[in-house]
């Protein structure tokens, strides 16, 4: 044996134990159903060996009625076929509706660990991928494993079965024909081992190109008013054209490579067929089978062969079920960035004292955002975070709750550093209200009770109050069960802001972050808002960003943050008083912009 053939067998090897391992992997979703999904296989056994009552039966027919012509034909050997072929039928949908609850249900539980598991992952991990590629992998990958993998052992374990019976037939009637049988059975499977490495890097491609697709739907439907405004109909069409031109061309690749398979085998079935008539010919001119023997013998023979003919055919989903199972796994094996410390500790409510010491933070390797940020917050401080875009102010406040972890330095909450602290009870001390907050479909209460569901009517009316919702919601006509559309699409910026408000203020958070969320607002609503968030941050440390500096100037503390540093420290009093001071700098150009629009 060669080096590269050692190596190719010991790839192929692995390659098979893996597939192995992963189905073992299975075994925890078809445990809950293991009694409904051996219903399901078993009952292939006979479906597959009723396959040879045809060709036996035709033996008897043949003999007694067509070669010696006998009255006494066998009358009950039609009857029986229809009876077996019934029997037959009645087996192969009960086992069809075994399959399907059992694969929809090994299905749901992969879906839902799935998605339990896409849950744990950190911003940064939904920053790499599109829509598409979430929604291929944690939803369509659970359903091509499944379906690939139920659907064809039930297929198997029939064909299986069917060979095995047919095989015997083969052999009852004649040994040696079989032998010619069953040679070129073999001969037919032989290519079959060196498939899966020439379709393998065409089904990466596959994976990404359907991806692609749902992405292409996603934009378009999130995007739309986008794509009307600046007429973006014609590229939007050319684009997804070139998706469907690329899908087209995988699709073809992989018949390229797949189905050559089928009409070769059909090349080497029909030498067998062939093999069998011309032997078989002499052995019914030496008398050593009877007429009815070849009959019964060519029947299953072509009973035998026919699924081998169109094997290639299955082979792509069987392949498409392993890529997948692989996949998930993979997903599933995955180990969030930012996860629970194993001595990881419940933080409390109450708190004295946050700081930033020496932080560094970097989204690409090399490319630094923060560089060694100071900062020292007391409880009950308001601190203002303001700058040019771009300088950091909101990477700061995302490194609080652990959205992102630090690449060096520590967060520190009474310090103790923020990793220590488990994520649940650190983010369940922090509010947060973003300039563009998501809402989720569903009606205005289901939203803002997602800031504390087990909240009293009480406690909801108070933060609606708070939030100045009273009048809006008074005139609608299902007050807080008027549904708002995905993504609150119904409500306009302002209204939206108010409710994620009154969500903020329900989780009662000692700890508010508040990222510039009045910057997209009219001046009326935000005048609004800016009551809503006036009584939002009582008795709360509280961070904001802002770029309207008359939002801040009575914030305990502000910090001017330029190109990721920290480049003044102080109150709007002491700020202003610096002579060529970056704070006043953007202070008196906010201030003349607002005379000159005045």
């Amino acid at each position: 044996m060669t080096k590269n053939n050692f190596i190719e067998e010991t790839v192929n090897k692995i390659l098979q134990l893996r597939f192995v391992v992963n189905y073992r992997r299975m075994w925890p979703y078809v445990k809950p159903v293991w009694f409904r999904a051996l219903c399901s296989m078993l009952i292939c056994i006979p479906i597959g060996s009723l396959d040879a009552v045809i060709a036996l039966a035709l033996k008897p027919y043949m003999d007694l009625v067509m070669v010696e012509k006998s009255v006494a034909s066998p009358w009950y050997i039609p009857i029986g076929i229809v009876a077996f072929t019934s029997i037959q039928g009645g087996l192969k949908y009960l086992s069809s509706y075994l399959s399907t609850w059992v694969g929809g249900r090994i299905t749901n539980g992969l879906k839902f660990d799935l998605f339990k598991k896409l849950l744990t992952f950190p911003t940064s991990f939904y920053d790499k991928r599109n829509s598409g590629d979430v929604v291929f992998q944690f939803n369509n990958q659970a359903d091509l494993a499944c379906t690939g993998l139920l659907d064809n052992l039930s297929v198997f374990t029939q064909r299986i079965f069917s060979s095995i019976s047919l095989v015997c037939v083969l052999f009852y009637n004649s040994w040696q024909l079989a032998l010619i049988a069953v040679v070129v059975l073999g001969c037919a499977f032989a290519p079959v081992a060196k498939l899966q490495k020439r379709i393998k890097s065409v089904m990466d491609k596959t994976v990404v190109a359907d991806a692609s697709i749902i992405t292409a739907y996603n934009e378009v439907f999130a995007g739309n008013k986008t794509i009307t405004s600046y007429n973006l109909s014609k590229h939007e069409e050319n684009k997804f054209a070139w998706i469907l031109k690329n899908v087209f061309n995988l699709r073809i690749k992989m018949v390229q490579k797949t189905q050559w398979l089928s009409p070769m085998m059909h090349v080497i079935v029909s030498v067998g067929i062939a093999a069998a008539i011309g032997y078989g010919s002499h052995l019914i001119m030496s008398g050593q089978i009877t007429s009815g023997n070849f009959v019964s013998f060519i029947t299953a023979l072509i009973l035998l062969y026919t699924p081998v003919k169109n094997i290639g055919n299955n082979l792509n989903a069987v392949q498409f079920s392993f890529f997948s199972i692989e996949r998930i796994f993979e997903l599933l094996d995955s180990v969030p960035e930012i996860r629970n410390r194993e001595d990881a500790k419940v933080m409390d409510r109450e708190h004295s004292r946050i700081q930033f010491v020496d932080v560094n933070f970097e989204y690409v390797q090399n490319v630094p955002v923060l560089k060694n940020i100071n900062l020292d917050i007391r409880k009950g401080e308001t601190v203002a975070l303001v700058g040019n875009s771009g300088g950091g102010k909101t990477t700061i406040v995302n490194l609080l709750p652990r959205f992102y972890d630090v690449k060096s330095g520590a967060i520190l909450i009474d310090g103790t550093d923020i990793r220590n602290y488990t994520l649940e009870s650190l983010r369940q001390n922090i509010a947060v209200v973003f300039q563009d907050n998501f809402l989720f479909s569903g009606t205005i209460k289901e939203n803002i009770l997602l800031g504390n569901e087990s909240a009293s009517d009480e406690q909801i009316n108070k933060a609606i109050k708070m939030a100045y919702l009273e009048d809006f919601i008074a005139t609608l006509k299902e007050g807080l069960n008027t549904q708002i559309g995905e993504r609150g699409i119904l409500l306009s910026g302002g209204q939206k802001q108010r409710v994620a408000i009154a969500r903020a203020f329900l989780k009662n958070a000692p700890i508010l972050i508040l990222d510039e969320a009045t910057s997209a607002l009219d001046n009326k609503a935000e005048a609004i808002v800016q009551k809503a968030i006036d009584n939002l941050m009582q008795d709360k440390t509280v961070f904001v960003i802002a770029h309207r500096l008359s939002t801040v100037q009575n914030a305990n503390k502000i910090v001017v943050i330029n190109q990721g540093e920290v480049v003044e420290v102080g109150s709007h009093e002491e700020l202003i008083q610096i002579e060529n001071g970056q704070y006043k700098t953007l202070y008196d150009m906010q201030f003349k912009k607002q005379e000159t629009a005045v």
